[in-house]
């Protein structure tokens, strides 16, 4: 296997208009008023994440390839049920369609 760097050590390609996220880990978060809410309150998945490999794009009506907007280490906000999960060595990650990726934030 070839020897990654310390950012990415995963060899995945998506493939299409296709990204994989490494969604963000769930924390303590304080309410409006003040109130810490514990991550075991939390029940929902992320909907936010990093992107780790973007796929080439995908093909026009023209059959010209349209690149993807977003590029790795962009962090995205997507759609809450927009994704495919999977494991790659015991760690969580999400596959999107470049058309369930909402935002990038900056």
């Amino acid at each position: 296997m070839k020897k990654e760097s310390k950012k990415s050590k995963i060899a995945i390609q998506p493939v299409g208009d296709r990204i994989l996220v490494k969604p963000e880990e769930p924390s303590d978060e304080r309410s409006p008023a003040g109130i810490i809410i514990p991550d075991t309150a939390q029940k929902e998945k992320p909907e936010r994440g990093r992107v780790i490999a973007v796929g080439p794009g995908k093909r026009g009506d023209d059959n010209e390839l349209i690149p993807v907007a977003v590029k790795v280490g962009d962090t995205v906000m997507f759609s809450k049920y927009g994704y495919d999960e999977v494991k790659i060595d015991d760690e969580e990650y999400y596959i999107i369609s470049e058309s369930n990726i909402l935002a990038v934030i900056k």
